[in-house]
């Protein structure tokens, strides 16, 4: 059931993406970020097992805000992607924020969630010093990266490699990051490892599933169907 609904997830996180694109254009990839971040810092905290393998969720909506700083770099350049990657930081910091907030308010005697909101946002500070750092380091290089490709392999058919490298790479500095941050400690070391390459490994799946969209995403700029 688990790698069923991972594909489904996988292909209703590139749909929203694309139907975002087409009915707002640039604007509805700035909107995807914030869903993208704080979506999977909520789903991070939830530990499963796909293909056999001890994983956490949120990889697959995380993953795709390389996709759409990809697309906002490819078709728009450098300073909208990074514009989208400050928007990242601002919508996990404010919901970071706002939730501990939360979480200090004495609920009444008849309140069912307190418990509910503690198990998933108490960990969340920690987590979310993980997901920025992690965030800053391989997002700013996933921009960086992407746009040095663009410049030395220009053209669509270039496309796929300054895609798939920069976003492949970039993953990696993530994972690595976000794992040791969020988890050292938390689990035993062999648990550890085998979340950051399983996490690793299903982020690299999503960065090459995600090719064929942003080759859509500059077909549907050239010809003018999107702002």
């Amino acid at each position: 059931m688990n790698i069923l609904l991972w594909f489904v997830m996988l292909i209703i996180n590139f749909a929203a993406i694309m139907l975002a694109y087409r009915l707002w254009g640039k604007l509805g990839l700035f909107i995807w970020i914030p869903i993208s971040v704080i979506a999977a810092n909520i789903q991070v905290v939830k530990t499963v097992e796909i293909f056999g393998f001890i994983a956490t969720l949120g990889n697959i909506v995380y993953a795709t805000s390389f996709l759409v700083t990809d697309i906002l770099n490819e078709n728009y350049g450098r300073k909208e992607a990074s514009k989208a990657v400050g928007i990242g930081f601002f919508a996990l910091i404010s919901m970071t924020v706002l939730m501990q907030f939360a979480l200090r308010f004495l609920p009444h005697e008849s309140d069912f969630a307190q418990g509910s909101l503690q198990t998933i946002f108490g960990i969340l500070p920690r987590i979310a010093l993980g997901s920025l750092t992690a965030y800053a380091l391989s997002q700013l290089h996933d921009v960086w990266s992407y746009n040095r490709l663009k410049v030395r392999r220009p053209g669509r058919k270039f496309i796929w490699l300054r895609n798939n490298v920069s976003t492949m790479i970039s993953q990696l500095i993530d994972s690595i990051v976000f794992t040791l941050i969020a988890f050292a400690g938390v689990f035993e070391f062999a648990v550890l490892i085998e979340i950051l390459l399983t996490t690793y490994l299903f982020k690299w799946i999503v960065a090459a599933a995600d090719t064929p969209f942003i080759y859509l995403a500059r077909s549907w700029k050239d010809k003018g169907l999107v702002e």
